[in-house]
């Protein structure tokens, strides 16, 4: 994989290769940012970089590169088995063949997850030190690539510390992170961070017209959508993506809320319970999403707002019942139900009675 198969982020490039050229990279880089906004991208053409854009990288299988990511326990494994990433190689590499722009989400589905949260245990760094004692195969550099080491859990993070403080020789480890805050700081003061940013609307834009064949005004809409993410652009792409189905809950709740219909609350709070966790915390993101879009339609600058076609002509009936009365509320709400959800609360319950909470915000007037 090459620097140009990555969209935009020229600034990022350029720093990565100037490190090799001046022969200044560490033994540890932290690349983190946005999702979507190219991060694995980066890593993957920066470690084809140091491993000389081997023929091997075609596949992903050279041998002087290695990776981490989140797993799950599949009940085909031992119950004293730690999955390890060796243990879904097929499918990341698979993964990987489709593209460096990818999901969490999407990981998820690929190895059969349901409503299991992926980690990366503690046997996971055992294994790679295993590794990374052999020698170079190539006689250059080793690189590791760990996706989301904030999902590490912190026994391997400790044992990852060591490699980090003690590295092996001639090996770059490149974490790709969205969440860095939630890494040990100990782990976070061994790399040498380099933050990501969203992607420039135009480079969207221009990726979106070469790559996918959009007219101009069609590219232009969808990567304000997208807000920096390629992934984001996507998904608005695919008529039935997930985004589609998070606007169908969005409206029914506001409209059963309006008319304070509370049987169909409790219907729809039950089909979103039905939902796994994580989804449910993306769905609420996209709740957020739309309370803020929606307040901000009502100044009539469209420059200020980011929706698809679909969603602003709801907004053009919806919008003036999100105002300065209750905006801020509605987001309080919706923030403390993620809390909730992610601490695994009873969804069914937690939905309802955020559901009963919209009936009162909405009856708010400035």
């Amino acid at each position: 994989m090459d620097f140009s198969d990555v969209i935009g982020q020229e600034e990022t490039k350029q720093r990565l290769i100037q490190l090799v050229e001046e022969e200044r990279v560490p033994h540890a880089i932290l690349l983190c940012g946005p999702q979507g906004s190219g991060k694995m991208a980066l890593a993957l053409a920066f470690a084809s970089y140091l491993l000389d854009n081997s023929p091997l990288l075609r596949q992903w299988n050279h041998p002087d590169l290695h990776f981490i990511y989140p797993t799950i326990k599949l009940p085909s494994m031992g119950s004293e088995h730690q999955p390890v990433s060796d243990d879904f190689a097929k499918e990341w590499k698979t993964m990987l063949s489709r593209g460096p722009y990818f999901t969490l989400e999407q990981w998820m589905a690929a190895i059969g997850a349901a409503n299991q949260q992926a980690i990366i245990t503690a046997a996971e760094s055992d294994d790679l030190s295993r590794k990374l004692s052999l020698k170079s195969s190539q006689g250059g550099r080793k690189v590791c690539i760990v996706w989301l080491p904030e999902r590490m859990n912190v026994t391997c993070a400790n044992k990852l510390l060591k490699l980090l403080e003690e590295p092996p020789e001639h090996t770059v480890f490149l974490m790709v992170s969205e969440n860095p805050e939630q890494l040990l700081e100990t782990v976070r003061s061994r790399m040498q961070r380099i933050d990501v940013k969203r992607i420039d609307d135009r480079c969207l834009e221009k990726a979106l017209e070469d790559k996918r064949g959009l007219e101009h005004e069609v590219a232009h809409r969808i990567a304000r959508v997208a807000d920096g993410s390629w992934t984001a652009a996507l998904e608005a792409l695919d008529s039935g993506s997930e985004n589609s189905m998070f606007f169908k809950l969005f409206t029914m709740l506001m409209r059963y809320a309006y008319l304070r219909d509370v049987k169909g609350l409790k219907q729809w709070s039950e089909s979103v319970a039905a939902l796994g966790r994580e989804k449910q915390k993306r769905l609420l993101a996209y709740f957020s999403r739309m309370v803020r879009e929606n307040f901000m339609f009502n100044f009539r600058n469209s420059s200020l707002v980011y929706m698809t076609k679909e969603e602003e002509q709801f907004a053009g009936k919806f919008s003036p019942f999100v105002n300065e009365a209750n905006v801020i509320d509605m987001y309080d709400m919706l923030e403390k139900l993620r809390r909730d959800i992610a601490q695994n609360a009873n969804a069914k319950m937690a939905f309802f009675e955020s559901a009963l909470q919209m009936i009162i915000l909405l009856r708010k007037k400035p």
